[in-house]
């Protein structure tokens, strides 16, 4: 004789459903405000890597500073580097696991470039350090459950 369950709930053999995972409208704003940010960064380092090419004056040599490049060059690098933070910037709304990998390392990357452009422009510089703190949080607090969620990302 086949036993009776009241409706919605399964008998002993099945396994007790998964709660269904809601994704945080934080953790989600977390990411477009990390994308935002990556891609303002991004466009910030072109500009200026484009200003040093362009013009030698941009950047005031500093004395007894170690890290002082030619000033042609440290354009070259900022200018390579906003393209590279841009295209992370733009491969984040993919909602992949490597998309938000790629943002954390390029975001730690500027961070540290902007730590050895400090002498040249020291708010700026602190300010764009700070951003690339908050996009690390950003990306690293938002999970692989959120993307499959929001984006339909495969599991």
């Amino acid at each position: 004789m086949a036993e009776q369950y009241p409706r919605g709930q399964a008998g002993p053999a099945a396994p007790p459903p998964e709660p269904e995972h809601r994704v945080s409208v934080v953790t989600l704003g977390g990411v477009v405000f990390a994308a935002c940010v990556l891609g303002l960064v991004g466009a910030y380092h072109v500009i200026a890597g484009l200003s040093a090419i362009l013009s030698d004056n941009y950047y005031e040599t500093q004395n007894n500073y170690s890290y002082d490049f030619d000033v042609n060059t440290r354009g070259w690098v900022e200018m390579l580097t906003g393209v590279v933070v841009l295209a992370a910037a733009l491969s984040l709304f993919s909602g992949r696991t490597w998309a938000r990998v790629v943002g954390i390392v390029i975001a730690g990357l500027s961070a540290m470039e902007h730590f050895f452009f400090t002498p040249y422009h020291p708010v700026w510089s602190a300010l764009i350090i700070l951003l690339d703190v908050l996009v690390i949080w950003s990306l690293a607090t938002y999970g692989h459950r959120e993307a499959h969620k929001a984006y339909g990302a495969p599991m």
